[in-house]
């Protein structure tokens, strides 16, 4: 009896000492930790998306032509008019893909400039709170690398002239937005709405099931959110 008193309190300790909470973490490991899975989301996502139908075939992520010039291309390809829609919104999803990889040197070095304050925010903030921080912090850089590698790509497809001169008048009438009078500039907006949204798809993952995170580290700050 003895004996198996000294056992269940010896499990009773051991299950204790797991039952981490962030007070219980040193400010080194959950920044680093946090850091570890912030890492891996973005890796992950850049892979996703900067593979040959990364874009196309991801139904949360495809770009398609923006408000009024998206319901006219549906109804063209209602019409079996489409082939030139087609071959456009397959030419700004391959872009999209193209330029993709250039993200992830930005998203690590922008994890690696995370201060202890940052990262403290970060664990005590929303479910996406890591991913708006990289958004806010990287945004622009990415954006300044995937222009020249979007309109690379888009130059190559012959329609994009007549997106840029259609979407230009609509503008002009207020049927697109600004942003998206430009074929660059929409792909671009595209791409890293897409970019953000799977990294907060992979955040969310590894907040819900810690045991996915790739280090240690990582787990434990998690597991103990």
């Amino acid at each position: 009896m003895l004996r198996f008193a000294t056992l269940t309190a010896g499990l009773l300790f051991s299950v204790s000492s797991f039952a981490l909470s962030l007070s219980d973490l040193t400010q080194s490991d959950a920044s680093g930790g946090l850091k570890d899975a912030l890492t891996q989301g973005a890796q992950v996502a850049v892979k996703q998306l900067g593979k040959p139908g990364g874009f196309s075939n991801n139904d949360e992520v495809r770009i398609e032509l923006p408000g009024k010039l998206g319901k006219a291309a549906k109804k063209m390809k209602q019409l079996g008019m489409g082939a030139q829609v087609e071959e456009l919104e397959a030419g700004m999803n391959k872009a999209a893909e193209t330029a993709m990889p250039q993200a992830q040197a930005i998203l690590v070095d922008a994890v690696k400039k995370m201060t202890v304050a940052d990262a403290k925010a970060i664990l005590a903030g929303g479910e996406d709170s890591a991913t708006q921080y990289l958004d806010k912090s990287s945004r622009e850089q990415i954006r300044a690398k995937f222009l020249p590698i979007v309109k690379q790509a888009t130059d190559k497809v012959g329609v994009a002239q007549q997106f840029n001169s259609f979407a230009g008048q609509a503008a002009a009438f207020g049927v697109v937005d600004a942003k998206s009078a430009n074929v660059e500039n929409y792909v671009t907006e595209q791409a890293l709405n897409g970019l953000f949204k799977m990294i907060a798809e992979q955040e969310a993952s590894i907040r819900q099931n810690p045991a996915g995170a790739a280090t240690s580290l990582a787990k434990k700050v998690f597991g103990a959110l």
